[in-house]
């Protein structure tokens, strides 16, 4: 029979639709792997077209040239010249768009990406998330900083050149505000932190877990919108990514290589999107909030129904889901690397 599981975090239903439910290893696509050359003239992301890109914010140099570049968005969503004003008007209310909007280009590879890099290429990456983050939000027009990575047409990418994104906003948007709200009303009825309890619950469960390490735990959640919707916990509470350490960053790099490299040998590299989500930096002591990683593979489609209910209909089991990639083989790297 069906079940309607409660997400705690997005005070989302879902429905686990068991009379329809897919085996695992049905979402792995029998497709030719994309096949990109290292090196692509035309793309503005590649070493020798620096001067395509806008203004470059930071360089990371390797052995042979840039390793990492981060630059202005050629065509971006919020402009970082203006003042930030607020205007109301009746029953309308309106924010000067200015803001914030990096692309980090992860390699000057164009044929890689986080589930095929080096391990040391991949914290070398989350680092200057953490350094984007924090610059962000010394803009004092800046209320909310969302990282974030588009892979694939069906995630939303435009450049198959490895990249992901940075967009700081003048206001906080309500979904993060209907989380923050959700976190606090369970830290007043229990005094302890929502996503702390969580993390706990499933490791003590371990059904839906993927990977535990000493800083990090990477789970499928009890009620995933999704199959293979996977989420990146730190143990240690803490409200802000920006407070995260350098042993930290090492193991989240771990634990975000390994889960992308299992859905790229388990699934066939599908299209997804993952975020950081995370509260400001002067907020990173409260007590019931707690920053995590989603992953969200995008291997199902969102139709009328999800629309119009808010409601998601999930086709496979997160416990199967979860036992399907801890038995995905991938290669190992030295814990060292």
């Amino acid at each position: 029979m069906p079940e309607l599981r409660l997400n705690l975090i997005t005070r989302e239903w879902v429905i686990i639709a068991t009379e329809r439910a897919k085996r695992p290893g049905d979402f792995h696509k029998a497709k030719a792997p994309r096949t990109l050359p290292e090196h692509l003239d035309t793309c503005p992301f590649c070493p020798g077209n620096e001067s395509q890109t806008p203004e470059e914010r930071f360089r990371l140099e390797g052995k042979d040239g840039w390793k990492i570049r981060v630059v202005d968005n050629k065509y971006p969503a919020l402009s970082n010249i203006g003042e930030k004003k607020r205007v109301r008007m009746d029953n309308r209310r309106l924010v000067s768009g200015v803001g914030v909007h990096d692309v980090i280009i992860e390699s000057p590879l164009h044929n890689t990406s986080p589930a095929l890099m080096d391990l040391k290429d991949v914290k070398d990456m989350i680092s200057i998330y953490r350094n984007r983050f924090l610059d962000a939000y010394n803009d004092p027009r800046v209320e909310h900083v969302i990282i974030f990575r588009n892979h694939g047409e069906r995630a939303g990418t435009s450049l198959e050149h490895p990249h992901s994104q940075l967009i700081a906003t003048p206001v906080v948007p309500v979904q993060f505000r209907d989380r923050i709200e959700a976190a606090l009303h369970y830290f007043d009825d229990t005094g302890s932190c929502l996503m702390c309890d969580l993390a706990k619950s499933e490791l003590k469960e371990g059904t839906r877990v993927i990977n535990d390490t000493e800083h990090f735990v990477t789970f499928i959640p009890y009620a995933a919108l999704s199959p293979f919707h996977t989420w990146i916990f730190p143990k240690r509470h803490s409200a802000s990514f920006s407070r995260v350490t350098e042993e930290e960053i090492k193991d989240l790099a771990f634990h975000l290589k390994t889960l992308l490299a299992k859905l790229y040998n388990g699934i066939g590299d599908p299209d997804y999107n993952y975020v950081i989500r995370s509260s400001r930096p002067k907020d990173s002591e409260n007590e019931y909030c707690h920053w995590y990683m989603s992953v969200v593979p995008r291997i199902t489609m969102t139709a009328g129904f999800e629309m119009g209910s808010g409601m998601y209909i999930n086709t496979c089991l997160p416990e199967e889901c979860a036992e399907y990639l801890r038995s995905v083989a991938i290669s190992k790297e030295p814990a060292g690397a």
